[in-house]
């Protein structure tokens, strides 16, 4: 039962993740709170992260029942997947404005260019890609049912977190994007 719930904490989290992002309730929360929806950001932001540390409490409550065996090469591969992705993450977020992407600048200005180079050369979506690495890299560690279960989870809502990103992104930079997206996979770089 707690793995159920655990699920369904992950779907409540990423059905808002993606209603919140939309572009179409954002232009109609920008009609009806006029000069307040330059906090909308830094109120996604603060709001994600309350859900997440929420359902990371959960699961740490959930008893421990081992998928995987530890040992000394599934620790190995753990440190190696989550130090792939944390590289990743990183060098994606060098790339992007990040008090523009938690929401800290204030100024309502929309992105002047859409960011093409570095990873994004080589992926469109290199915060999906780092977090794929380090969920994985988790559950070699710990060999946990709840890791699969948020690895699980994460897999299974990158599908519709593509599209409805992207449905944003054609919305923000139009035939650049379209053009971008048919040049350049999704996560993994050689498909």
């Amino acid at each position: 039962m707690e793995y159920v719930l655990l699920t369904l904490s992950w779907t409540i989290f990423y059905t808002l993740h993606s209603l919140l992002a939309s572009s179409k309730l954002k232009r109609i929360l920008r009609v009806k709170i006029g000069s307040g929806f330059k906090w909308y950001r830094l109120f996604y932001s603060a709001f994600s992260l309350v859900l997440i540390i929420g359902i990371m409490f959960q699961s740490a409550l959930i008893p421990k029942m081992i998928w995987i065996s530890k040992g000394s090469f599934t620790m190995y591969l753990g440190y190696l997947f989550a130090a792939f992705g944390t590289i990743i993450l990183v060098k994606s977020a060098k790339k992007i404005a990040l008090s523009n992407f938690i929401g800290f600048n204030t100024s309502e200005q929309k992105p002047e260019k859409l960011v093409i180079s570095g990873i994004y050369s080589k992926i469109r979506h290199p915060l999906y890609a780092g977090l794929i690495l380090v969920f994985l890299g988790y559950l070699f560690f710990s060999g946990s049912v709840t890791a699969a279960v948020h690895l699980a989870c994460l897999l299974a809502y990158l599908p519709f977190g593509i599209y409805f990103e992207e449905k944003n992104l054609i919305d923000l930079f139009g035939d650049q994007y379209r053009d971008y997206r048919s040049k350049v996979p999704a996560i993994l770089p050689w498909i």
